[in-house]
């Protein structure tokens, strides 16, 4: 028993130093939290945690989330000492460029990191998308006998994270959907940049956390190795309440100057403290990044446990393929993100002579066309599936009580929903969406550009896209979403414009990978471009493309995205026949475009044709790049107004005579 505790307590005092150590050389990063964690980390990776790190994306393997990510010296001590592949050199390299060990876990840089977390809050959102990701998995795939997907989902989250207010949504919704495949422990350590947390946070969390319907733990002091394990213990046996194990430390543990203040939250401890630090655990205070080779077989030993796992998993399943051969060919190409033979077979077409249609209906008739094909598609909406159309018809609800169910309610809280989102999407055999108004992606800023960051693919569907929704006024009218969302990298942007570009943009965000796709929608009717007579809707995929040609070579071109493409055709058949030759593009989605070639891009666009019109109930910014100098860009300077919507096309100009004039004043 004795040699058992001394090899912990070297094996934890050897990741305080590491990390000190790490952070020092960087001259940059967060010590203090990691040193301190060093025994909760210890217990998490040598006795809780389900993990290969051979195989970090084993589908069974419990999942881990640093949501105070500034902290990440921890896991990657973690990670390099239980075996990953992630070495002492790469510990050395921590924020520096190209190495694995950036400032801030990063899914795909280094192996065994679940998530990107940076801005506080989103781990633990993140986490809530994780649960119900296993919960869905579990009960479509599980079986008597065969417990395919039963882990957990573990979280060390902050003092930071817990003023975030996105937490607060997480937990909430975590705590109604009885999420008990969750387990967070809690850094409760009273320090945050400015000093004490208790200048501007002193709420009873533990009492808050109970009001939403959590199991919660105190815990004293997270030196205390049995005492956490036990508690990790009690947390695992909690099947129907989330678990918040809520554990006091002391930030920097260790240092006799800077422990317990601020000065180490986020900053290197200083050489001469360093050399402190070392000769407080007994480590030479000469040597920089020394690893015991004892404490090294130790944590390899407890990572190699993974793979008897793992093995063990692998054989349930090769037998559950024997009795379920249906289901596991199923689970199987979904967690290579393989589509089903046939999905798009029922994908709709719209013809022009149906009545008007507004593209949100357009969207939700052809989500649940191809529902049914595409069993892993699932999402919901934040409180507004009637208005968005993304009720998944003939599907139950996801409670508590049916975790088979497809449709999602999130609550009004769109932005736990994007956070949660991405926990989905980065669970391999989910595709998930999610859904509100446009201008409410104001509160989804940070999950999408997350999601961008990590090349995810969540659907994100936004609608009332534009003055077109009308009496609801300036707060609810969009004016810089567009713009704003297209100046994220690596998202795309759909805006169709009209029932069957809408049943495209769902076929190219369902096959997209790499990214997340935003598809964008409208509240008002709009009529359905005939398919024979103009451009094919299949043609969304390019991005761009020619709707309506010109009688012969242009004067001018015509350009939009979503409803103002029924415009400017109206707009393109006045000046035809007053001679002004006129050709319209239809351009749903600058990145779709973006990713032609060159020839197709003059096909549309052709250089010597600079007279150009562009039109978008929108902030105009970024359009100058398509209508060139000698074009123009109607759109919306102002925000909104609160009227009908036929009122606000004419007080903005968004009418047949103004594009008409606006063109002709190019020529």
């Amino acid at each position: 028993m004795e040699n058992t505790q001394d090899i912990e307590k070297l094996a934890i005092d050897t990741v305080r130093i590491l990390s000190a150590d790490a952070v020092q050389k960087a001259n940059s990063g967060h010590p203090g939290t990691a040193m301190a964690l060093a025994p909760m980390g210890h217990v998490l990776w040598s006795k809780a945690l389900n993990y290969n790190p051979k195989n970090p994306d084993w589908a069974n393997r419990d999942r881990f989330i640093l949501s105070c990510g500034h902290a990440c010296m921890l896991q990657y001590s973690f990670l390099y000492l239980t075996g990953y592949d992630l070495s002492l050199d790469d510990i050395k390299q921590f924020r520096q460029l190209n190495s694995k060990t950036a400032g801030h876990p990063e899914y795909g840089l280094a192996p065994g990191i679940d998530v990107t977390t940076g801005p506080l809050g989103q781990g633990f959102a993140n986490g809530v998308g994780f649960a119900i990701a296993q919960k869905h998995l579990a009960a479509r795939y599980n079986k008597p006998g065969f417990d395919l997907f039963n882990y957990h989902v573990y979280a060390i989250v902050s003092d930071g994270d817990m003023m975030e207010g996105v937490t607060s949504e997480a937990a909430s919704l975590a705590g109604h959907l009885e999420l008990g495949n969750i387990i967070y422990l809690y850094d409760d350590n009273h320090i945050s940049i400015e000093g004490a947390t208790d200048i501007t946070f002193n709420e009873d969390v533990s009492a808050r956390f109970r009001s939403y319907g959590w199991h919660v733990q105190d815990l004293p002091d997270v030196n205390d190795t049995h005492a956490l394990e036990l508690a990790l213990v009690n947390a695992k046996a909690e099947a129907q309440k989330p678990s918040l194990i809520r554990v006091r430390s002391l930030i920097a543990y260790g240092s006799p100057n800077k422990s317990g203040t601020a000065g180490s939250h986020g900053a290197p401890l200083g050489a001469d403290e360093i050399k402190l630090v070392k000769e407080f655990f007994g480590f030479d205070p000469d040597k920089s990044f020394n690893v015991p080779d004892e404490v090294l077989k130790y944590y390899h030993d407890k990572g190699a446990r993974g793979g008897a796992a793992e093995e063990k998993w692998d054989k349930l399943f090769a037998d559950y393929k024997k009795e379920y051969p249906e289901l596991a060919a199923e689970y199987e190409a979904a967690f290579k993100g393989e589509l089903p033979e046939g999905w798009l077979d029922k994908l709709p077409v719209f013809k022009a002579s149906d009545p008007k249609m507004a593209t949100r209906v357009a969207s939700g008739k052809t989500l649940n066309a191809l529902a049914a094909g595409l069993p892993n598609l699932i999402g919901g909406a934040a409180d507004l599936a009637p208005s968005t159309e993304t009720n998944l018809k003939g599907f139950d609800s996801f409670t508590s009580e049916n975790r088979g169910g497809r449709n999602f309610h999130f609550g009004i809280r769109e932005h736990a929903m994007g956070s949660a989102l991405n926990g989905m999407a980065l669970t391999k055999g989910v595709l998930p969406f999610g859904a509100t108004f446009l201008m409410f992606s104001e509160y989804m800023r940070p999950p999408i550009r997350l999601a961008a960051i990590m090349k995810v693919s969540p659907i994100f569907v936004y609608t009332h896209d534009s003055i077109g929704l009308g009496e609801d006024g300036t707060t609810h009218q969009p004016v810089e979403q567009l713009a704003s969302l297209r100046s994220i990298p690596n998202v795309t942007i759909i805006r169709p414009a009209d029932a069957n570009e809408s049943a495209h943009a769902w076929r190219v965000a369902i096959e997209k990978k790499g990214g997340p796709t935003v598809l964008v929608f409208t509240r008002q009717g709009l009529p359905i471009l005939d398919q024979d007579k103009y451009g094919k809707a299949e043609n969304l995929e390019k991005g761009a493309y020619v709707l309506s040609e010109a009688s012969k070579n242009p004067d001018l071109i015509l350009m939009a995205t979503g409803s103002e493409v029924a415009l400017i055709m109206d707009a393109q058949a006045k000046l035809e026949a007053e001679g002004i030759s006129t050709r319209v593009v239809s351009m749903p989605s600058w990145e779709l475009f973006e990713k032609q070639d060159a020839a197709y891009k003059e096909s549309v666009f052709p250089k010597a044709y600079k007279k150009r019109l562009a039109v978008e109930m929108a902030s105009p910014m970024g359009w100058h790049k398509y209508t060139t100098d000698e074009g123009d860009m109607l759109g919306m300077t102002t925000f909104g107004e609160s009227a009908p919507a036929e009122d606000l096309y004419k007080h903005f100009g968004f009418t047949v005579d103004n594009v008409v004039a606006r063109a002709k004043a190019l020529l």
